[in-house]
């Protein structure tokens, strides 16, 4: 029997493609990752979710580390399409824009676990270690900043990439349907803008 393709460290964000035990093994973690921490989630507790031994998930994957790459990945394959798009545009202005309401989409799309993205330390440790990570949310700040890199274009894509993670996870914002959060978030977004012209 062939071994299930492996996420590298320098395979980019989506480029290899999951088997189906690979996928639900990676659903199951984003799910138990959501409510209990990567550290509080166990090989076996992905397992139980999913309805195999344990041997099983690690057929799949042979750490956990290798696990939250994977999961790493799934968010990190959404983002890399979404600065492509904004890169393939004419103007800068257009690129910021097309961006924005991507990592809007991404972010309102997966709000439910985006505090493990954010705020985990063993996801932070994982994606600082990852090159493809570095490299795509690179061209991501490029594109943000909108022209030349100076202290006021930094300061101004930091902004729009917090405001952006920080609310979809914000208790005030819980109860709001995702179509409502996405419209509200993308106006504030662009009213920042304009603001800093």
């Amino acid at each position: 029997m062939p071994q299930p393709a492996k996420s590298t460290a320098t395979s980019l964000p989506g480029s290899v493609p999951w088997t189906p035990a690979q996928t639900r093994v990676i659903e199951a973690a984003l799910a138990l990752f959501a409510e209990h921490g990567i550290s509080g989630t166990s090989l076996q507790m992905i397992a139980d979710a999913i309805g195999v031994t344990k041997a099983a998930v690690y057929h799949q994957y042979h750490t956990k580390d290798e696990i939250v790459l994977a999961v790493a990945e799934v968010v990190l394959a959404g983002l890399e399409a979404a600065v492509t798009a904004a890169e393939s545009e004419r103007s800068r202005a257009r690129a910021r824009e097309v961006l924005i309401a991507g990592m809007i989409d991404l972010a309102v799309e997966r709000r439910r676990w985006a505090g493990i993205l954010q705020r985990d330390p063993v996801m932070l440790r994982c994606l600082a270690e990852h090159e493809p990570f570095r490299l795509v949310m690179d061209r991501l700040n490029r594109t943000l900043m909108g022209g030349p890199t100076t202290d006021r274009s930094r300061v101004r894509a930091a902004m729009i990439a917090s405001t952006i993670a920080g609310t979809v996870i914000h208790p005030l914002v819980v109860d709001l349907d995702d179509s409502g959060l996405r419209s509200l978030l993308l106006n504030e977004v662009r009213r920042l803008l304009r603001r800093g012209g």
